[in-house]
């Protein structure tokens, strides 16, 4: 497994390495019967001659491109196919090398990556080079479809379809564009028809087709009289699609016919003044309505991208929604996704913030790549512009916060020669070719990015994390982060996170004894962010002890259920911040309408800011963020003294609720006193103030309390079973805490259905109560939570088959005082 141990680096030769891939092949058809061959590849990594029958069809270099070959004079019955690749590691530093004019930065990733060099002088995933959360796998291959086409006359390239509404008529139209390969060498005539049986509109129209490439634009009006449903995000409203039959007959008789979904929905990006505060707002509006936009960021689900199968691809975007996250920003370090990934974010809800692939470095721009560039842009717009789940296009990962911050230490002198490069690339060339193809999203240059300012300061704004503007990327290791007053009241919030290490059962199997322990050279070598592994301890101390164990086995595994705790713990505080900022501007910030936390997956089992580990496993994070993301949530904070409760909700219409407020004191199950406060009101898609109490009013009411010996809980009821997860506020570290005790902790395990119910018994208040199953794969209902009553019933919702005794027997249960 190239992801054992030290493999990543064991296995570096053969990314130095020049490799072939060949067959022969047998031409299914009568050659001679056909106009027109081409030999079609979706994808090539990267740098490669191709050739058949000897004779060299062409060279690639980007992979991200299609390719398509003529191959119709030297095909016969019996071929010999070649694909011979070049090392990209070398390739990049032959460019970088030949790049004499002036160097572009970076170089090198850091030493603690254990990177390779230049890979933004190649077209290739950024990340594979190495990352701050990945390995150095510089694959090369043939990591998309290959196949032979053979036509006569016609053959259909590409085939998209965009929704609009008209304002004017009241009416949505579609939008079709087909680009076709026209063999013949005079015009081609015929029909094309649109048929979307339930909405009772059909539609024919002539068409006229000019030899060679071209493309065909139909737009199509969808009957008056009968009811669109639109295609709304996860919680807000179903994904309903249409059948569309797409019909081609032209005058040789040959006929092409497509089928294909078509969703209806709108989107805008808000950028507009806002009272009582300088800048723009930066929010999203679906079908007319303005959304919180919550979730999280994607990497590459893999190093290896043939691994990555449907099913991967389902149970990552399926746990998002089931985290009730409705959006993901798919990060410009990466990949384009496959086809599917697209396919099931329309289908579940998952709106996609989709970069273009270019990340935390400048790029050079002579003729050869912008070319490349934009013949990748152009094939990406194409394939991915059908689908309502892509809501944004941005063109890059921080490259304007690069220039702007100065993170090369360029020289002032030198600076306007890559401000320079900066415009040429991501706006006189990606967004002009963006806007052509696709007028039915948005585009912004950037992320983080000041939006419509950064456009009239030149496309580099001077501070690209300003927050009144656009959106921000933030992250601070060495602050408390149980202090909401250290996170920025941005309007959106696309990057921000902790890191954690993943459960030792996904370590385990790409290590050996010697490896557990939180020093060990294993763990050193796994950690690609410096610094790292120390700043999770840092953070921890803050508020928990350490563990003391003399036992080096369960000292690792207390220390990863500390990390995990930790980050779910800072995660939560700082998203709780950004959701309650949504509907007020204090001291002129605030409207905060995005929160999409650093990062969703995991390429590689290591520590990282992933909620789901590598092979998809729930970190504490990922059960936290199912809370903190819920529809309706109460959020409490404290500020000058007084504890404010804040109500939430992103529901489309007024709900009158009870909040309760429970206080306990560590050492008993039974509360100390409970309040309810009757008929508050929980604004539709607003975060509004419920509750405020000074803490020692508080306190004294409920005798014998005092911040390190009591907890709050609280929760929210309404009407037909309407209730918010409860959520808690801790009134001291856990560290300090008065009267907390070891718990005995029992789970009995039972099944029901398709489903698994363990039920749990405390003797005592247990704070970050974990279930883990080990290697068994599935999800429960809830974990890492503060367990205030003596039973508690969690499900288990099993993604392969198990039984109750092997669920029994790999089960650990932790909680805090577990912790030794």
């Amino acid at each position: 497994d190239p992801y054992y141990r030290f493999n990543d680096v064991m296995y570096r030769w053969v990314s130095l390495d020049n490799w072939t891939y060949s067959r022969t092949f047998r031409t299914p058809f009568d050659v001679r019967k056909w106009q027109k061959v081409n030999l079609v590849f979706e994808g090539v990594d990267t740098v490669a001659q191709i050739l058949i029958n000897n004779i060299t069809l062409g060279r690639t270099d980007n992979m991200f491109n299609r390719y398509s070959f003529d191959i119709t004079s030297v095909i016969k019955e019996v071929n010999l196919v070649e694909v011979r690749f070049f090392s990209a590691i070398s390739y990049a530093a032959e460019q970088s090398r030949c790049h004499t004019a002036y160097s572009v930065p970076p170089a090198c990733p850091p030493p603690v990556q254990r990177g390779e060099c230049h890979a933004n002088f190649i077209r290739k995933e950024q990340c594979s080079f190495s990352w701050d959360w990945g390995p150095s796998f510089p694959t090369q291959g043939i990591w998309k479809d290959v196949r032979i086409e053979a036509y006569n006359h016609y053959n259909l390239m590409y085939f998209s379809l965009t929704t609009f509404f008209v304002k004017s008529a009241q009416q949505w139209s579609l939008e079709i564009e087909s680009v076709f390969d026209v063999v013949s060498s005079k015009p081609t005539a015929g029909l094309a028809t649109v048929s979307i049986p339930s909405l009772q509109t059909q539609q024919t129209f002539s068409v006229k087709l000019q030899p060679g490439e071209g493309s065909i634009v139909l737009l199509v009006n969808i009957n008056k009289s009968s009811t669109v449903e639109a295609w709304w995000p996860n919680g807000h409203g179903k994904q309903t699609g249409y059948n569309v039959t797409t019909t081609f007959i032209m005058e040789e008789g040959y006929q092409i016919e497509k089928f294909s979904k078509a969703y209806f929905r709108t989107v805008e990006l808000v950028q507009e003044p806002i009272p009582g505060s300088p800048g723009l707002s930066f929010y999203f509006r679906i079908n007319g309505q303005p959304i919180f936009i919550k979730g999280s960021n994607w990497i590459p689900a893999d190093s290896f991208q043939d691994r990555v199968t449907y099913d991967t691809l389902w149970l990552l975007l399926k746990s998002a929604a089931d985290a009730n996250m409705n959006a993901l920003r798919v990060w410009g370090g990466g990949v384009y996704e496959q086809d599917e990934f697209y396919d099931i974010c329309d289908e579940m809800g998952i709106m996609i913030w989709q970069d273009f692939m270019f990340a935390c470095a400048l790029y050079p721009t002579d003729q050869n790549y912008l070319e490349s560039v934009r013949a990748e842009v152009s094939h990406q717009v194409r394939r991915l512009k059908s689908h309502p789940s892509i809501i944004l296009w941005s063109g890059n990962n921080e490259n304007e916060a690069a220039i702007a911050s100065n993170w090369f230490s360029i020289p002032s002198a030198d600076r306007e020669v890559y401000i320079k490069d900066y415009v040429m690339l991501y706006v006189k060339n990606i967004q002009e070719i963006v806007l052509a193809e696709d007028k039915s999203r948005p585009f912004i240059t950037s992320s983080p990015t000041n939006g419509l300012e950064s456009v009239q300061e030149g496309w580099i704004s001077q501070d690209p994390y300003d927050t009144h503007y656009g959106d921000t990327h933030f992250y601070d290791y060495s602050s408390d982060c149980w202090n909401w007053t250290v996170y920025p009241k941005t309007r959106f919030a696309s990057e921000y996170g902790f890191q954690s290490w993943p459960s030792f059962s996904t370590i385990e199997k790409v290590s050996t004894t010697e490896d557990w322990s939180y020093t060990s050279n294993f763990s050193l070598h796994r950690q690609h962010h410096a610094n790292g592994n120390d700043q999770m301890i840092q953070q921890i101390g803050l508020h928990f002890k350490l563990p003391q164990s003399t036992d080096p086995i369960k000292k690792f595994k207390d220390l990863i259920y500390l990390t995990q705790v930790m980050q779910a713990q800072c995660v939560k505080t700082e998203t709780e911040f950004y959701r309650c900022s949504q509907s007020e501007i204090i001291k002129g910030e605030g409207h905060t309408m995005g929160a999409l936390y650093w990062q969703l997956n995991d390429i590689w089992q290591a520590p990282s800011w992933a909620s789901l580990e590598y092979g998809g496993k729930w970190k504490l994070l990922h059960y936290f963020a199912q809370n903190f993301f819920a529809p309706l949530l109460p959020v409490a904070y404290e500020s000058k003294g007084a504890l404010h409760i804040y109500s939430v909700s992103d529901l489309h219409a007024d709900h009158k609720l009870t909040l309760r407020v429970v206080v306990h004191t560590w050492s008993s199950l039974e509360p100390v006193c409970t309040l309810t406060k009757d008929s508050v009101t929980a604004k539709a898609q607003s975060a509004v103030p419920i509750y405020k109490e000074s803490i020692n009013d508080l306190l004294e009411r409920c005798r014998n309390c005092t911040r390190k010996s009591c907890v709050i809980t609280f929760c929210l009821v309404g009407e037909g079973g309407l209730q918010s997860p409860t959520n808690h506020y801790f009134l001291s570290s856990l560290k300090d805490a008065v009267g907390l005790e070891k718990t005995q902790l029992s789970a009995s395990v039972s099944q029901r259905d398709g489903i698994y119910l363990f039920v749990l018994q405390t003797t005592a208040i247990a704070p970050f109560v974990s279930l883990d199953v080990g290697t068994i794969k599935g999800r429960f209902s809830d974990n890492g939570f503060l367990m205030t009553e003596k039973k508690k019933v969690v499900e288990f919702y099993p993604w392969e088959p198990t039984s109750v005794e092997e669920l029994e027997k790999s089960l650990t249960l932790t909680s805090l005082m577990d912790v030794v």
